[in-house]
């Protein structure tokens, strides 16, 4: 017999450890670094056989933007591409793809043809393109995300509060969101696109450029160019942003009517696992981190710049689905309804034919949320801001806006009849909605007749009538409201001597003030 040699046992016994210590150093290497474990699930997972769910299309293609409010369904997917690793694919048997097409009209192209089978929009802009989409029967079946931060207004040296526009020039894209928030913002200080100068742009991305090049004094910008303005333009600041208007810019996935009649299933599916996704990085830093590299990938930008995209919107829950379709009694606040019929008159107010533009119940399908299913706090509404207590440095802090609303009372009277509560809801109830994350003081005013002490205090308890009318109907937190009383210490310009009836009525009035919180 040779010495030394190995026989086929030991042999065997070296192949296993070697085999072995191999898969400990790989193991711990793939552990110490996500990136790698993350490729090898997906390599994996792209290799399963499985097959897509029977009368299922294989692939929804979903048609988006760069922005952070669809973050919910990307991360949920585990991409931008179709693929096997996606909790779509795992838990509802069908793939889908995100494709990001950033240029308006190619976006609207590709949905009438039939590449995309949802398409992104907002309800405040949509009344502006629903007539000319209406051969294709296009259905809002879910919302995604309200705007909180994402757009903004910035403004040059000297502008300081929204009044201080008038006359300037403003660069926007007309007839999308940023359009909006601009008539939002200055209907909150009695003012219209007819008081500035208008620069129309193609995008708020042009719009920024116009404001970095000093041709404009003030732009209606996306973050995070809010921030980059700031910063190349000295003195600019960002005068108001999403993040107090609160309710104004809504995105939505629409689809067509005959689209949906044939995939009801399979789009409350989708709907489903869109909503587990927002709930999840609603409640977790980790995962809006991970959403993020999602984002990055999908949308070829860094990674903060999706980390602070996902940050500047709210990602719609089903909750907040339920809420926007006007499908829970108690919601006080504003629904899809609300935004979409107040824009379709705005808009066509301000000549930009909306004519044509279907009722909401004809644009609208309730089904995917009503027949959904999902429990617990993560898939709740949003909650109202609660506001600390109103202290003295509020009462004197200067205004963002100053809508003037006349409120008449009977001689000695602080209580509001109902011709003054419809004027409320009429002239600023929508603008306190809109703008929920900001105070709104009330200050109450009066003629000179009588003395100016008791006309102080008769005009306190006016604006604290309001305030109560605000909080009871309509659910506003109570200390949301500075209550103040001037009395006829602030007569309006022209009116100083009460000379007449007519100033008289104007200087009895109640001013309603949003300031920043």
């Amino acid at each position: 017999m040779a010495k030394g040699r190995l026989t086929p046992f030991s042999k065997i016994l070296i192949v296993v450890l070697i085999i072995g210590g191999l898969y400990f150093l790989l193991n711990k290497f793939v552990r110490n670094n996500p990136d790698v474990k993350d490729k090898i699930e997906q390599v994996t997972s792209s290799s399963d056989k499985g097959e897509t769910k029977e009368g299922y299309k294989d692939v929804i293609n979903v048609g988006v933007v760069t922005w952070g409010g669809y973050a919910g369904g990307q991360y949920f997917n585990e991409g931008f591409k179709a693929n096997t690793a996606s909790r779509f694919y795992k838990d509802y048997g069908f793939k889908v793809n995100f494709e990001v097409i950033d240029d308006f009209d190619a976006s609207r192209d590709a949905f009438k043809n039939g590449s995309i089978d949802l398409m992104w929009a907002t309800i405040d802009a949509f009344p502006t393109e629903v007539e000319g989409l209406s051969q294709y029967q296009p259905q809002v079946v879910f919302q995604a995300d309200w705007s909180r931060g994402g757009d903004a207004i910035v403004a040059a040296r000297g502008i300081n509060k929204v009044s201080d526009l008038r006359g300037k020039k403003i660069a926007v894209a007309p007839m999308t969101p940023s359009h909006s928030f601009l008539i939002w913002l200055l209907e909150a200080s009695d003012m219209t696109t007819k008081d500035v100068q208008l620069v129309e742009v193609p995008s708020a991305i042009d719009a920024a450029d116009s404001f970095k090049s000093n041709t404009v004094d003030a732009a209606v910008v996306w973050s995070p160019d809010d921030a980059d303005c700031v910063a190349k333009v000295a003195g600019s600041k960002v005068l108001e942003s999403t993040k107090n208007a609160t309710h104004i810019i809504a995105d939505v996935f629409v689809s067509k009517k005959e689209f949906i009649e044939t995939h009801k299933e399979q789009l409350q599916d989708l709907y489903e696992g869109w909503m587990i996704g927002a709930s999840e990085l609603n409640g977790s830093d980790s995962n809006k981190r991970k959403a993020a590299k999602i984002l990055a990938e999908g949308l070829s930008q860094p990674e903060d710049f999706c980390y602070d995209a996902i940050n500047n919107v709210r990602l719609a829950t089903h909750g907040d689905n339920k809420d926007f379709f006007g499908l829970n009694s108690n919601y006080t606040g504003v629904t899809g309804e609300d935004l979409y019929n107040k824009m379709k008159v705005k808009y066509n107010d301000l000549g930009y034919s909306t004519a044509g533009a279907k009722s909401w119940r004809l644009l609208s399908t309730k089904d995917l949320v009503t027949k959904t299913s999902l429990s617990g706090n993560t898939h709740n509404a949003e909650q109202q801001k609660q506001f600390t207590a109103v202290d003295k440095t509020l009462e004197k802090k200067e205004s963002l806006s100053s809508k003037k609303v006349s409120i008449s009372f009977r001689t000695g009277e602080f209580q509001i009849d109902d011709n003054s509560k419809q004027l409320i809801d009429l002239q600023f109830t929508p603008i306190a909605k809109a703008f929920a994350n900001a105070r709104i003081r009330i200050e109450g005013n009066t003629d000179n007749v009588g003395g100016r002490n008791s006309n102080i205090t008769l005009s306190k308890k006016r604006a604290q009538s309001v305030a109560d009318y605000l909080i009871k109907q309509h659910s506003m937190p109570a200390n949301r409201f500075i209550i103040l009383g001037n009395g006829p210490d602030k007569p309006l310009p022209g009116c100083e001597r009460n000379q007449n009836a007519d100033c008289k009525s104007k200087n009895r009035r109640t001013d309603f003030e949003l300031v920043v919180d």
